[in-house]
């Protein structure tokens, strides 16, 4: 039999498979793979059982259903001034992963050059290759992970096409400030750059920090295609409800594509989602002070343990340097631990093409219930 497409190449099992059946296999804590172990709120959850209760068991409408368009448009609207028709500028995607897919497939030619910021969520490598396009990586460097504006405009090149930024930023945590977002949008307008941004972590952001959603800046809204996603902000990762907001133009691009990807799904979960976006402030601020907290709960166990610790400004995950413990290696420090200490972390390298930048760096979910959060930390005592 033939081997697969030259373009699949090296996109093997992700390393959250790899480490999660590791985790299991070893009874060990998984501070891994970014996702939560308590369900989102009983609203969303209850209205999710009517629908299916109801009948909601069908196709849903191809960009989505009225009710959810129109819940994200008010959603834009409320948290950020923006302004959207729901009928023409609203696309409902199975998760934000489809949404970066289809975008990239909607305006990726073969050949294009797709600038990311590294380390990059590790779906963005294979929808790039899969769109056909060449990624160009721009490195977030320890310890602070800053975006260097001169560094990105050395990137661009005639054959670039696309910007894929992602704010905040899994896995380091960046919240890109005003200046960054404003110097980014600079390069996408002296370039006539298509910008996608991913902006699952939008409400997950912490000391008194804003999202600032790149499509609002002066120049941008008719480049830049905006994801957003229900999983992250309402615990129901498994849901798959994402979203795409941009000119009707954009939302055209990137539903032609997307139609023949999933064409729909999450039917009963969309009306929940709904309702779920239109929930008061007070589940949004209990949401970010409560991740805050765990937040501080795993940095400050980390450090204690001799962690070189990034505490972030965003998302659910921490990064850390483990040459304080006289390791090198972040792949080798992952695959032993479950072992040696029964917890489960995962390797920053595998996000970077400039592996030697990520090599002593582990990332750790902190999206645990506390008492979860603690065990692994006294698991980690073995070391």
């Amino acid at each position: 039999m033939r081997e697969h497409a030259q373009r699949l190449q090296g996109l093997g099992t992700t390393i959250f498979a790899e480490m999660s059946a590791l985790a299991v296999r070893t009874g060990s804590v998984n501070l891994g793979q970014g996702f939560p172990d308590t369900d989102g709120p009983d609203s969303l959850l209850e209205d999710a059982i009517s629908a299916i209760r109801s009948g909601a068991n069908q196709y849903p409408p191809g960009r989505g259903i009225p009710a959810l368009r129109q819940a994200i448009v008010d959603h834009q609207k409320r948290f950020y001034g923006l302004e959207y028709d729901p009928d023409t500028q609203v696309l409902v995607t199975t998760g934000a992963t489809e949404a970066i897919a289809a975008a990239l497939l909607a305006y990726v030619e073969p050949g294009d050059e797709v600038i990311a910021l590294e380390p990059y969520y590790d779906s963005y490598a294979a929808c790039i290759a899969m769109a056909g396009g060449h990624r160009v990586p721009v490195t977030l460097r320890a310890p602070d992970f800053r975006l260097d504006l001169d560094e990105l405009r050395a990137a661009v090149t005639p054959r670039t096409k696309v910007l894929l930024i992602n704010s905040p930023h899994n896995p380091t945590g960046t919240v890109l400030t005003d200046e960054e977002l404003r110097g980014v949008a600079a390069v996408a307008i002296e370039h006539d750059l298509v910008v996608i941004t991913d902006e699952v972590y939008e409400h997950l952001i912490y000391d008194g920090l804003e999202h600032r959603p790149l499509t609002s800046y002066d120049g941008m809204a008719e480049r830049t295609i905006s994801i957003g996603s229900a999983g992250k902000t309402f615990s129901v990762t498994g849901w798959k409800i994402g979203w795409v907001t941009g000119t009707p133009e954009v939302v055209t691009a990137v539903n032609t594509s997307k139609q023949f990807l999933t064409y729909v799904s999450g039917a009963p979960f969309q009306p929940a989602v709904a309702g779920a976006l239109a929930l008061g402030n007070e589940y949004f601020d209990e949401l970010r002070g409560t991740m805050q907290a765990k937040r501080d709960l795993l940095c400050d166990g980390l450090e204690s343990l001799g962690f070189g610790v990034h505490r972030p400004q965003g998302t659910y995950f921490v990064t850390t340097d483990v040459r304080p413990l006289g390791y090198t290696d972040g792949v080798e420090f992952c695959r032993m631990l479950p072992e040696k200490t029964g917890v489960v972390a995962i390797p920053h390298q595998v996000f970077y093409d400039n592996v030697d930048a990520g090599r002593p760096l582990v990332r750790w979910a902190f999206c645990k219930q506390p008492h979860i959060l603690e065990e692994a930390l006294t698991r980690l005592t073995k070391l």
